[in-house]
């Protein structure tokens, strides 16, 4: 089976995690430290601030803005449902506006007729490694006044217009086990904003600037100096994995664009994708529909994945949750029903990049 995704860790990781353990300190401490000023770096900003997961990301960047309970946070109901939870810890309101085809991602327009008297924060989702539209968000945050927290937990790196996922405004990343960059569980948090960063730095330690020295109520969202040695390496020979996940990106798109039924994921002008997935839609004119296909490949030996097969608001929980406010969003709504994800990773071989796109065309034929 050619897997959706795999986890390939080098012996430059098996040495940087041996000596964090021969050192005694596996908590947050130097590595934890090297590791935000590299992914800072990477995304061009000054300042990165490390904590447990994604999930912890978002809730933080939320919270360390100040977010509560009659704010309101207006973001994409196609997305993984931690976008979600994370506004709801915080008791803010969740507000829906629908997406665009072509990136999986908010839609501007759709953005300005949603926004209310109550909205704070705009939340775009940077979603399967490509950014959403950046200008046209940043221009309705500024004339609405709203603060921009960016959900780039699949973006690591992706680009817009010479500017990097992470960069527009709070910048909130995962390296869950299957990201791009991964430390098997963690998060980082981007900004621009001194203040901010330094607020951030103090709410996951408990609210602790030194030792007992409490000036707000905290939590423990810090990660550790394991998980960080496992993150460091990687970033050296990030652009390689990314310049092999664009190349099989480029060879599916190649072999596919011509099947009908079947539409293939865009490079947008002006944007550098990093291909965390590389989602197809599979339209009602198909041979097959979506689930069949997934079948289909499963059989030949292909695995693929649905993400998402709901949108956030359709699942009883948040459907009948005092603070989430469903939306009519058709366009997420088809998308849904139509995305499938072909594996794309770095570890794939030439070969098996071919037999992937051999599988799809058998099925759909």
């Amino acid at each position: 089976m050619i897997p959706i995704s795999t986890v390939q860790l080098g012996s430059d990781v098996e040495r940087a995690v041996l000596e964090v353990l021969r050192s005694g300190h596996l908590a947050q401490g130097a590595k934890v430290a090297e590791f935000e000023r590299e992914f800072a770096a990477l995304c061009g900003v000054p300042h990165a601030v490390a904590v447990s997961n994604g999930s912890i990301a978002l809730t933080a960047a939320l919270q360390g803005l100040g977010l509560g309970a009659g704010d309101e946070v207006l973001t994409s109901p196609f997305t993984f449902i931690a976008t979600v939870n994370a506004v709801l810890a915080t008791g803010a309101r969740v507000r829906f506006a629908d997406i665009r085809a072509d990136d999986f991602a908010l839609d501007p327009s759709a953005v300005k007729d949603a926004v209310t008297g109550s909205t704070k924060v705009l939340m775009p989702v940077h979603l399967f490694g490509q950014t959403a539209d950046m200008d046209p968000l940043l221009a309705v945050a500024a004339d609405h006044g709203l603060r921009l927290v960016e959900d780039a937990a699949q973006a690591h790196g992706a680009g817009y217009r010479g500017r990097t996922a992470g960069s527009f405004g709070v910048g909130c990343f995962s390296f869950y086990a299957t990201k791009n960059l991964t430390t098997g569980e963690g998060g980082m948090i981007t900004t621009a904003d001194d203040e901010l960063a330094d607020r951030l730095r103090v709410l996951r330690n408990q609210g602790m600037r030194a030792r007992y020295q409490y000036e707000m109520v905290g939590h423990n969202y810090r990660m550790t100096d394991l998980a960080a040695a496992v993150g460091l390496p990687q970033l050296a020979r990030y652009p390689e994995q990314v310049r092999r996940r664009r190349a099989n990106a480029d060879r599916l798109t190649e072999r596919l664009r011509d099947v009908p039924g079947l539409v293939v994921p865009e490079v947008l002008p002006g944007r550098e994708h990093v291909w965390h997935q590389y989602t197809v839609l599979v339209t009602e004119d198909a041979a097959v529909d979506r689930d069949a296909l997934g079948a289909g490949l499963a059989e030949r030996g292909v695995g693929s994945g649905i993400y998402y097969p709901k949108l956030a608001h359709e699942y009883p929980a948040y459907a009948e949750h005092p603070l989430v406010e469903v939306a009519d969003t058709p366009v997420a709504a088809r998308i849904a029903r139509q995305c499938l994800a072909l594996p794309v990773h770095a570890a794939l071989t030439d070969d098996e990049v071919e037999r992937v796109a051999d599988a799809v065309r058998d099925v759909l034929s």
